[in-house]
C-alpha cells in the first residue's frame, strides 16, 4: 500500500490557488488537544447515518465500469465499498485496477494501447494537466459541475481544472502537516508534544536519551521525503517562496533552498534520531514506520506523515487512534506552521454517461461518507457531516480542512512533472533519497535536484 501518498505529485499551475491556511493553522491547533481524548472510534463513525440521497444516477445495468487507482491494500478494500455502492445505485458493474506507485506511466501506457480505464485516479495535479492538455481526458458533464459547485469550494475545483475547463473531482484528500507519536513513549521521556523545530529536536533527543529511537522514516518511499522537505520549506521560506520554487521559478540552488535542507540535514544527519539510523530509514517504507512506531513495544517515538496515517494503525496495528496514537501538528520552523494539503483527483478517460455518473457520485457526501467511516480518509466535500468520520482526531483534521476553504497550500511535488516530483527512484524522490543517505553535502544535492527539474521542467 502506498498509502494515500505515493499519490500525491505534480503540477505547475496549483501554485496560483493554495494560498496561506490561516484557518487551517489555527484549527490544526486542536488537533493536539483532540488527540489526547479518550474518543478513539470505533471503525463506523456515527452509527445513525444520513439516508441516502437521489443523486439522479442512470440506469447502468449490463455496463462495466474499469477504475484505475493506486490503492492497494485497506485502502483498496475501503474504496472497493464505494464501488459496491455505486453499482447499487446505478447497476453498473465495477472492474477496479491498481496503477502501481508511476501512475502517469501506466495510464500513458493504456492510453497509447487503445485501452484507457473509464475513469482514473490521478494523485499529482501535473499530471491532470498533462493528461488534459494532451487530450486524454474528457471534460465533467453538467451534472458533474453540479455537484462539484454543491459540494466543494473554489480552490479545490481549481485544481481540478485545465485552462478554464473542469475534469476533476477531488475525492480524497490528505492534510500532510500532522506527526503522530506515542504517548507511552513521550510520557516516559518526559516530553510534550513541541510547537518549533528546536522544541522537536530537543525532544527527539530526549526521547533518544530515554532509550527508544525517536523518529520513524519511511525512506525507501521517497515521497515521504519530499513531503517532509516541503513542511520544512513552506514554514521557513513563505508561501510566496514555494510557490516560485513549485513552479520552478526559482532554482534548486536558491539559498532559501540551501536553508531548508541544512535544516533537515540536523536531523537526517544524527543517527541517534531516527529509528535504525539513516540507512535504515532508506530501507524502511511508509507502512512499516508506521506499525513499528505503534508495535509493541514500541520501535519509534513519532512518524511523520499526514492523517492517512490512522489508516494504517487501524489496519495493521493494535493500537487505537486518539489514545495510543496520537498526533500533533508539523512545527514551526519559521514564524508559522506548514500547512501542506494532497489529494487523489478522479478524471473520465473514455466518453459516455458511465464516466460521467461515477463522478458525479464521488462528488456527492454520500461516496465520500463510506470511506470516511472507515478511517485513513479525508474529503475536501464540504458538504460531508463530520460525525461521518470515525474517530475525534480525524474529525479534528477534517474540520481544519474544511475551515481552511480555499487558503491551503498544495503538495509542491505534486505540483512539478511527474518526471521529477512523482516518479519512484528518479527526480526529486531519488535526490532526497541520496541526500537522507549523505546530509553534509547540502550543494551536491542542490545540483542534482536543479538538474532534474530544469530537465523535467523543461529548461
Amino acid at each position: 500500500m502506498r498509502a494515500d501518498r505515493v499519490g500525491q505529485r505534480r503540477g505547475h499551475g496549483a501554485t496560483r490557488r493554495g494560498r496561506w491556511g490561516a484557518a487551517l493553522l489555527a484549527s490544526a491547533v486542536m488537533v493536539v488537544a483532540a488527540g489526547c481524548g479518550s474518543d478513539g472510534g470505533g471503525a463506523g463513525g456515527d452509527t445513525s447515518q444520513p439516508p441516502a440521497s437521489d443523486l439522479g444516477l442512470p440506469d447502468l445495468s449490463g455496463q462495466t465500469i474499469e477504475v484505475a487507482a493506486i490503492w492497494s491494500g485497506e485502502e483498496q478494500a475501503n474504496f472497493q465499498k464505494v464501488l459496491d455502492d455505486f453499482s447499487a445505485r446505478t447497476g453498473a458493474q465495477t472492474s477496479y485496477v491498481p496503477t502501481g506507485d508511476n501512475v502517469s506511466t501506466f495510464l500513458g501506457t493504456r492510453v497509447e494501447g487503445g485501452q484507457p480505464p473509464d475513469v482514473a485516479f490521478l494523485p499529482q495535479v501535473g499530471v491532470l494537466q498533462q493528461f488534459a492538455e494532451s487530450g486524454w481526458l474528457q471534460p465533467v458533464s453538467a451534472d458533474v459541475q453540479e455537484a462539484l459547485d454543491a459540494n466543494y469550494g473554489t480552490g479545490w475545483k481549481e485544481l481540478g481544472a485545465w485552462e478554464g475547463e473542469q475534469y476533476g473531482v477531488y475525492f480524497k484528500a490528505a492534510n500532510k502537516s500532522t506527526l503522530w507519536y506515542s504517548p507511552t513513549v513521550f510520557e516516559q521521556a518526559g516530553v510534550t508534544p513541541p510547537t518549533t523545530w528546536e522544541e522537536f529536536l530537543t525532544a527527539a533527543q530526549t526521547i533518544s536519551d530515554s532509550g527508544t529511537p525517536p523518529l520513524a522514516v519511511g525512506g525507501a518511499d521517497g515521497w515521504v521525503l519530499t513531503d517532509l522537505f516541503e513542511n520544512v520549506y513552506l514554514s521557513q521560506a513563505g508561501p510566496e517562496m514555494y510557490d516560485r520554487l513549485a513552479a520552478h521559478e526559482i532554482p534548486w540552488t536558491d539559498p532559501s533552498v540551501t536553508e531548508a535542507l541544512e535544516t533537515l540535514g540536523e536531523l537526517f544527519g544524527n543517527d541517534t534520531l531516527l529509528a535504525g539510523g539513516a540507512q535504515g530509514a532508506l530501507q524502511t517504507d511508509f507502512p512499516t514506520s508506521v506499525t513499528q512506531t505503534f508495535s509493541d513495544p514500541p520501535g519509534a517515538g513519532m512518524v511523520y506523515e499526514g492523517d492517512f496515517v490512522a489508516g494504517v494503525i487501524a489496519s495493521d496495528t493494535e493500537a487505537v487512534v486518539g489514545e495510543d496514537a496520537q498526533v500533533f501538528p508539523f512545527p514551526a520552523v519559521g514564524d508559522t506552521p506548514p500547512v501542506v494539503t494532497a489529494g487523489d483527483v478522479a478524471v473520465a478517460m473514455t466518453e459516455g454517461e458511465a464516466a460521467q455518473a461515477l463522478l458525479t457520485y464521488l462528488a456527492s457526501p454520500d461516496a465520500a461518507r463510506i470511506w470516511a467511516g472507515a478511517g485513513g480518509f479525508l474529503s475536501p466535500n464540504r458538504s460531508l457531516e463530520m460525525e461521518a468520520y470515525a474517530d475525534e482526531t480525524t474529525r479534528t483534521i477534517a474540520q481544519a480542512l474544511i475551515d481552511a476553504g480555499d487558503d491551503f497550500r498544495f503538495d509542491m511535488s505534486d505540483q512539478a512533472p511527474a518526471a521529477f516530483g512523482g516518479t519512484k527512484g528518479q527526480g526529486e524522490w531519488k535526490d532526497l533519497q541520496d541526500f537522507l543517505a549523505n546530509p553534509s553535502d547540502v550543494a551536491g544535492a542542490q545540483a542534482a535536484l536543479e538538474e532534474h527539474a530544469a530537465e523535467a521542467y523543461g529548461g
